[in-house]
């Protein structure tokens, strides 16, 4: 993204849409992980029988009232496990827009390890800081499964 895309609709848009930086970066992520998702999504729908679609047609609901009703608050509970280690790995995948020279945790352990000389305590820090808010994101994802899980499971 912040090699191949943003140049190119900067040159397209004479540069009205400048697209560096932090967009560029979000941007990018998205993409990456659009597609993981898309697909974690669609196997929890899937994953749902087809006569639970079938049974909320034949009560009388249209195609979107049985997705809202029936399948979608069932796929959500199959759904929730492998979006947080989605989440989490993007939380850790962020390091990656160092590249485009955007100031991170790691690319600000970095810059602190070659002024200070010190890679132990640099490297460590950041370390900390990503499991602390790796630690910090999976027990979020495991309340909120726990509330969505159904009673007596």
């Amino acid at each position: 993204m912040g090699f191949a895309v943003t140049p190119a609709l900067r040159t397209a848009t004479e540069g009205a849409l400048d697209l560096r930086g932090l967009p560029a970066a979000v941007i990018g992520l998205a993409f990456g992980y659009g597609a993981y998702l898309a697909e974690v999504f669609r196997a929890g729908i899937e994953s749902i029988p087809r006569g639970q679609m079938e049974a909320a047609r034949s009560v009388g609901m249209n195609y979107f009232q049985a997705m809202r009703f029936i399948i979608l608050p069932q796929a959500i509970r199959l759904i929730l496990p492998p979006l947080g280690n989605d989440f989490i790995a993007m939380l850790k995948d962020s390091s990656l827009i160092s590249v485009i020279a955007l100031p991170e945790v790691l690319q600000q352990g970095r810059l602190w390890v070659s002024r200070n000389f010190r890679a132990f305590e640099g490297y460590n820090s950041v370390m900390l800081v990503y499991l602390v808010m790796t630690l910090l994101l999976s027990l979020l994802v495991r309340s909120i499964e726990r509330r969505s899980r159904l009673p007596g499971k």
